[in-house]
């Protein structure tokens, strides 16, 4: 299976590899939809100000708030078994985020965002972690320890927290 990452870093930022951070979105995409088929995949990664994510947030989920990670799936549309290629989606991530969490916790920024693009390549895939009880966690960490990564943001939320460790509910 052919992979297609098109990768954005806007503005670019210190400590941020696009070169290695489209081999590894091409290896998770592999690693979560497998080489079944011979068809094409494509995915679009931005990586960018947390300022724009609060006015992604704010348009497509109606929270004003920046965040982490943003998973926007592909309408899913039948062009039929001969279609050469298939969309993903896109994934918006906050650099400024990714940078303040991977800080805190003692890793780099290059790691902080592998484990944003592994966690919206699964959303884009079909995981939801909000209503999957626990399937999407459970895939998350297997493929963060193949891919030797610090902890999943599911894994670092835990029951009733964001990503962030804040309380939620």
């Amino acid at each position: 299976m052919k992979i297609v990452v098109s990768l954005q870093i806007e503005p670019p930022r210190k400590g941020i590899d696009a070169n290695e951070l489209t081999d590894f979105a091409e290896a998770a995409v592999r690693a979560i939809k497998g080489a079944r088929s011979s068809s094409g995949t494509g995915i679009g990664i931005l990586i960018t100000r947390s300022a724009e994510l609060q006015r992604l947030n704010r348009r497509f989920r109606r929270k004003n708030k920046p965040t982490d990670v943003l998973s926007f799936p592909a309408a899913a549309i039948d062009h039929g078994k001969n279609y050469p290629f298939v969309h993903l989606g896109d994934i918006a991530i906050s650099a400024d985020i990714a940078a303040d969490n991977a800080s805190r916790l003692g890793h780099s920024i290059q790691d902080e965002v592998k484990i944003l693009i592994l966690h919206g390549v699964l959303h884009l895939s079909g995981h939801d972690h909000a209503s999957d009880k626990g399937q999407m966690a459970a895939l998350e960490t297997k493929l963060r320890r193949k891919f030797e990564l610090p902890a999943s943001l599911i894994e670092r939320a835990g029951p009733g927290r964001t990503s962030r460790g804040r309380k939620i509910g």
